[in-house]
């Protein structure tokens, strides 16, 4: 009876709720014309903000949009956030960029990336990009927030998307961080002051200043009569 009232509470994962969708609108449909992770190689796993994420980053690189550029590097994530491009030109490729200065112009993309955060790179024998290391795309927009970059529209869809995901907990994470950097900082501040009162108490008092010397008065020659 108890089995039977978990089971009657049980709500539907994602994946059950689309299953039962496609056996209603799209019954027949040959496995040949579907793509599913479990059942096919080729798969990347990507932060399901990175929609709107990308539409941040072009609202921050009018007229060189980089977002694509991100999610180039997304797809090519082995499941660890540390890439290393040994050839930047096939980058430049996926991302859409052809001709002579293809490769130029997606390192001007990547170059915006990492101003806002959302990469760090360390130069390698393919040049400035050679290692590549992908943050959390949440994290970069909550510090493109605080340094006033992001519209009110889109952080609020950005905002309202994350606990639908269960990923607020990284904006959470991330101001725990800063607050932690902080009491870090003002801790130093206080030791460095601490130890420079301790250092002019301990200190011995300076000596007097050397009066000046006083000026010798001529001596006048007397003159015979």
């Amino acid at each position: 009876m108890a089995n039977a009232k978990q089971s009657a509470k049980r709500r539907l994962t994602m994946a059950e709720r689309a299953q039962q969708l496609m056996l209603v609108h799209f019954p027949g449909v040959p496995d040949a014309l579907t793509w599913t992770r479990k059942t096919h190689d080729g798969f990347s796993t990507i932060p399901r903000t990175l929609p709107i994420v990308m539409q941040i980053i072009d609202a921050q690189s009018k007229g060189q949009p980089a977002g694509h550029v991100l999610f180039c590097l997304w797809a090519r994530m082995p499941d660890h956030p540390v890439i290393a491009i040994e050839n930047p030109s096939t980058f430049a490729a996926e991302a859409g960029f052809i001709g002579e200065r293809a490769v130029d112009t997606w390192r001007r993309r990547m170059k915006k990336l990492r101003e806002l955060q959302l990469i760090f790179t360390k130069p390698g024998a393919s040049g400035e990009f050679h290692y590549v290391m992908l943050t959390n795309p949440n994290a970069a927009v909550e510090w493109m927030r605080h340094s006033g970059m992001v519209q009110d529209g889109l952080y609020s869809r950005f905002i309202e998307r994350l606990p639908e995901i269960g990923a607020y907990g990284d904006i959470e994470a991330l101001h725990v961080y800063w607050a932690a950097l902080k009491e870090a900082e003002q801790a130093a501040a206080a030791a460095a002051e601490a130890a420079k009162q301790t250092s002019s108490a301990s200190a011995p008092p300076p000596l007097p200043p050397v009066p000046p010397a006083k000026p010798k008065r001529a001596v006048k020659a007397k003159v015979s009569a």
